[in-house]
């Protein structure tokens, strides 16, 4: 029996061959992408209003802050006796309507921020008279007390904006100021309220400043008034009044012309993509940005972008602004523009990591938005390595992400009511597939499939979704209505081939745990024997089958399952499959050479199956005559000749013509297999029948034996892309003498004795094994290539 060293793994490759050479070459190089400009970020625009209203709003501020030092010290102070009676009630009027305006501007663009209420972006008329009839309905819900009415509305709207619903805490906008008033002092009226009163105090101010300014009857008191400080103090305080108020007026006439007329908030709500969820988020950066230019300095807002913001949300502790975050996040992740710099950001962030882990496991109903975007992100996230490894390190994150597989059947049993209502739920599924898109890409590392390896009840998961439904395989019609089906199939298999593909003990404890679920080789067999219009899922099936075969007792599982053989050889030997899904015959082929090899049991199930003289005639197919000799080589070299009746011998000698032309003029790989099978071809022959083979394929025993001997020659140094090639010929020599004794002196006279001794120093390990992980044997040879020579040599003597 073989030894079959398990703890290495074979890695395919798309031409099929990989696994039958080692594999010595370093990575290559990733190409660099294309430099690209960087696209400018959309909240920049955002960023730079703020500012600007910025400016405008600190010199109104500076101006009126002047005024009022000039008033209060200068006028009121020094000329208070002086002043008319008229100039004192004006000053003083002033000074408490753009002191009161001053003061409480912070407070009324907080309450503006926490309402999520602007008055810009709607026209003037149109918003009092909507405010007149709003006040109107108000006032007759309360007189009615028609509270049900009022409670049901807000809930309605609620559930439309797919909004999480609060029941513990207030929200900011409905807060009541003070008790017992109702509708007056709940603080998004109260915002209006003072953005109105600062208009009308604006409009008070300029009116009285120049009435002062161009009458300028600030009487005399029996001074002369123009040559008096009093006139030039009172002048210089309307003209500041004045210049406050106009470039106060000019802020909200900016401010109105960017939102109402440019539209510059719905403009870079378009362009980061966010119009599926409304101005809020949008309207809401741009409060923030405004915000930290005028308390703080006017750069400090330009510091802020929607990623960073998004993530100061995600961290809160409000249901609202945490969905505002995370489809803030999720539309940037996604974003062709914006998602490496995004991504970047948040693979940096263990904290935003961390929060998205655990949002995955909230299961509320009115957080499925919520749960579906983080794990959007994640799935994004998990495609870079390094992020897949900080992801995979947070405690618990494995196992959170396990919980978005939520099976949509019942293993084996009917389904029931609420399972029927599971599987038309196209966000279960839309979750399904994130979760194991996620866990996919995790397991491009070897220590994260560990962890899916140890994640209670997460391998049974993954199973339960390579399982394909008949009518979902072969009808076309239900494929394409549902495609989340096919995609989760898809996506289950790829997982699952990276996992039985790991290397060490671990790929060997993870293929023992998946070859002993009993759904594993049952579900793959559904899609072998159903998936001819999926050929890229039958593709998937047969590679796993060759990881799972590297096991003993998986081999003998796989082939002892009824119909696996069968289904691989017909894929395999199947002519009608189109040049470019060929992909699968080719590794249905590897995947019968491999469980082929070293079992006699699975090599006599092949020959039961009477696809002897299919495998012959695939030799003259340039696309599987490759794994069609293996697939001989195997059956003759573990099969018993006392076991080939005289047909099978028949067939098997058929195939002498084509492997003695092959050997004759092809190079490489080709040359090598055919050499590997001639071998045993020859043992089943006679000396009558090899020289009428001979004589057949036009090829005399002497060329044969001179192409040996030039192999030799030619292969003076073990090769890794032909790693058995100079093994094979050492054996075809031996074949030939046994069935000839005469070949000896043909030999002899090529110097093929010197030939063996240059092998024989230059003889290598690669060159004991038939198959290879990597740069490490599997299933090494029964004897040595240094035996092999010995036996040659003596033949030769």
């Amino acid at each position: 029996m073989v030894d079959r060293t398990t703890d290495v793994v074979v890695q395919l490759g798309s031409s099929g061959t990989t696994i039958f050479r080692p594999d010595n070459t370093s990575t290559p190089e990733p190409r660099r992408p294309t430099q690209q400009l960087p696209v400018p970020a959309p909240e920049k625009k955002l960023t730079l209003f703020a500012l600007r209203l910025a400016v405008l709003e600190k010199i109104a501020s500076r101006l009126g802050s002047l005024g009022f030092v000039w008033a209060t010290v200068v006028l009121l102070g020094g000329f208070a006796g002086s002043l008319e009676t008229s100039d004192f009630w004006f000053v003083t009027v002033i000074l408490v309507v753009e002191g009161a305006r001053l003061f409480s501007r912070s407070h009324e663009l907080e309450l503006q921020h926490q309402s999520k209420y602007t008055i810009s972006g709607i026209n003037t008329f149109r918003f009092l008279a909507k405010q007149v009839i709003q006040i109107f309905h108000s006032a007759a819900h309360i007189a009615g007390n028609d509270d049900r009415s009022s409670v049901e509305e807000p809930r309605r709207e609620e559930r439309h904006s797919g909004q999480i619903a609060r029941t513990r805490t207030w929200k900011s906008s409905d807060v009541p100021m003070l008790p017992y008033t109702g509708w007056v002092f709940v603080s998004r009226n109260v915002s209006r309220v003072f953005y109105w009163l600062q208009i009308a105090s604006a409009f008070f101010s300029i009116v009285i400043s120049m009435i002062k300014l161009v009458k300028q009857d600030y009487g005399d008191n029996g001074l002369k008034p123009k040559s008096t400080n009093l006139h030039s103090a009172l002048t210089l305080f309307y003209s500041l009044a004045l210049a406050e108020a106009l470039l106060f007026l000019v802020e909200k006439a900016y401010w109105e012309y960017m939102i109402s007329v440019i539209k510059i908030l719905e403009k870079v709500n378009k362009e980061c993509g966010l119009e599926n969820f409304g101005t809020g988020s949008v309207r809401r950066f741009f409060y923030d940005a405004f915000s930290r230019c005028l308390n703080g300095s006017i750069f400090d807002g330009l510091k802020m972008d929607m990623v960073i913001f998004a993530m100061e949300l995600m961290v809160t502790n409000s249901p609202d602004e945490q969905l505002t975050g995370v489809q803030i996040l999720c539309t940037f992740s996604t974003h062709q523009d914006y998602s490496v710099d995004t991504l970047q950001k948040i693979g940096t962030n263990l904290e935003i990591i961390e929060r998205l882990v655990e949002m995955l496991n909230w299961r509320n109903k009115n957080q499925e938005d919520v749960r579906m975007s983080a794990a959007e992100i994640l799935s994004r996230l998990a495609s870079k390595k390094q992020n897949s490894l900080r992801v995979a390190g947070i405690p618990g994150a494995i196992e959170s992400i396990s919980s978005l597989l939520e099976s949509t059947r019942d293993s084996g049993q009917a389904t029931d009511e609420i399972g029927e209502k599971s599987i038309n739920n196209s966000n279960l599924w839309t979750l399904n597939n994130l979760g194991l898109l996620i866990l996919k890409r995790l397991a491009r590392d070897h220590d994260n499939c560990g962890k899916i390896g140890k994640t209670k009840g997460l391998l049974s998961k993954i199973i339960d979704f390579t399982y394909a439904e008949k009518r979902l395989l072969e009808d076309s019609r239900v494929a394409v209505a549902e495609p989340y089906k096919i995609l989760a199939v898809k996506r289950s298999l790829k997982l699952l081939k990276k996992l039985v593909s790991t290397t060490g003990a671990t790929g060997k404890n993870l293929r023992l745990i998946i070859s002993g679920i009993v759904f594993t080789v049952s579900n793959i067999r559904e899609t072998l024997h159903h998936g001819k219009s999926q050929p890229d899922l039958q593709k998937l099936c047969a590679e796993i089958l060759t990881f799972l075969a590297f096991d003993e007792g998986a081999t003998e599982k796989i082939g002892g399952s009824g119909g696996i053989l069968k289904g691989l050889l017909c894929i395999f030997l199947n002519n009608e499959i189109p040049e470019d899904k060929s992909g699968v015959r080719v590794s249905a082929g590897e995947s019968i050479a491999l469980l082929a090899q070293g079992s006699k049991s699975n090599c006599q199930r092949i020959l039961r199956s009477n696809v002897l003289q299919d495998l012959v005639e695939a030799l003259n197919s340039p696309l599987i005559r490759l794994n069609a000799a293996r697939i001989l080589r195997n059956l003759c070299a573990y099969t018993a000749p006392d076991l080939f009746n005289e047909q099978l011998k028949k067939i098997i000698k058929s195939a002498g013509k084509t492997v003695l032309m092959a050997i004759k003029y092809e190079e490489r790989k080709p040359q090598e297999v055919m050499v590997g099978l001639a071998p045993h071809i020859l043992k089943l022959m006679s000396l009558e029948e090899l020289r009428w083979m001979f004589k057949k394929a036009g090829v005399g025993e002497e060329e044969l034996a001179e192409a040996l001997v030039n192999i030799l020659k030619k292969y003076e140094q073990p090769v890794p892309k032909v790693p058995r090639i100079r093994r094979f010929a050492i054996e075809l020599t031996i074949a030939m003498i046994e069935a000839n004794p005469q070949t000896v002196k043909t030999f002899q006279n090529l110097g093929m004795k010197n030939e063996l001794e240059t092998v024989f120093e230059t003889a290598a390990e690669l060159e004991n094994f038939d198959i290879f992980s990597g740069t490490v044997g599997l299933a090494r040879h029964g004897s040595t290539i240094n035996e092999l020579i010995e036996e040659a040599m003596l033949l030769l003597s």
